[in-house]
């Protein structure tokens, strides 16, 4: 009976240690993580710091021509920050961006369009500018203002004008199935008065790594570059992100070893025009 309990003694300070060793070892890795996103966070800060100096001359000639069109994505509750925003665009236009949209899901920004372009030096908003302009070289800053509904409700715009055309040709051609490919959608939504550009780069600012609602067809092709709050935001850091897309090599549509494969974003595109072929 004694060597019985004896045992189950020993047994049980054998779990209590092991539990105990399983602890300080989850402490210690825990540790040892947050130590090295501190440290992250510490050089990137200095980094930005030292990229607002203009210390590093690799970062005062940033070739922007690269970015054709630019997204920024804003979580809803920071797109209340306006002039954060605006700080945001007057970095960008010193920068020499010259087509950009601004998104937020709720549609805030949208709803502040007016404050926006009155604080900026030459901006216009896209439905004010023809599609020359939009062609040549500008000489002011294009903003076009986006949220949810937009998306939606062009989708929805758009599959009632190819509803309206494929049931038309049906009934010319009733042998025939009518087909429409991303092309024919495409053409659809800019019929409707979709003029917005596919985006180079996307910056989302906010604490979700998504593009939180964006149009996916948009964005099939789309660098996404997420940099955290919209509180904390730094000039060095919109820098160095666009400095990183700069040297980016786009290889889409080229047969190769380093093509990039079919995105999320490209599959819910193909999605779509799957449902409209289905519908019709």
């Amino acid at each position: 009976m004694d060597s019985r309990y004896e045992v189950q003694k020993v047994h049980s300070s054998y779990n209590k240690i092991c539990s105990l060793g399983l602890r300080l070892l989850w402490h210690f890795v825990h540790v040892l993580v947050s130590l090295w996103y501190f440290g992250v966070y510490v050089a990137e800060v200095f980094e930005s710091c030292i990229m607002s100096c203009g210390l590093l001359k690799h970062y005062k000639k940033l070739n922007v021509g690269h970015i054709r069109y630019l997204a920024i994505v804003v979580e809803s509750e920071e797109a209340y920050q306006i002039g954060k925003v605006i700080q945001l665009l007057k970095w960008l236009e010193a920068l020499g961006v010259k087509q950009l949209c601004l998104y937020d899901v709720e549609g805030v920004l949208k709803k502040s369009k007016k404050s926006i372009i009155e604080k900026l030096e030459s901006a216009i908003l896209l439905e004010e500018c023809v599609e020359e302009d939009l062609l040549k070289e500008q000489k002011h800053m294009i903003l076009e203002f986006a949220s949810i509904s937009d998306g939606k409700d062009m989708v929805a715009k758009a599959a009632n004008l190819l509803f309206l055309k494929y049931s038309k040709l049906a009934k010319t051609n009733a042998e025939e199935a009518q087909v429409f490919t991303e092309a024919n959608l495409g053409e659809a939504l800019r019929a409707i008065g979709c003029k917005g550009q596919d985006p180079d780069l996307m910056l989302v600012y906010g604490p979700v790594r998504c593009h939180l609602g964006f149009p996916a067809w948009r964005i099939r092709f789309t660098e996404i570059i997420h940099m955290g709050s919209l509180k904390s935001m730094r000039h060095g850091s919109l820098l160095n992100a666009i400095r990183k897309f700069t040297f980016v090599q786009q290889n889409y549509g080229k047969k190769n070893k380093n093509k990039i494969s079919p995105s999320l974003c490209d599959y819910n595109s193909h999605l779509l025009v799957d449902f409209f072929n289905n519908k019709l």
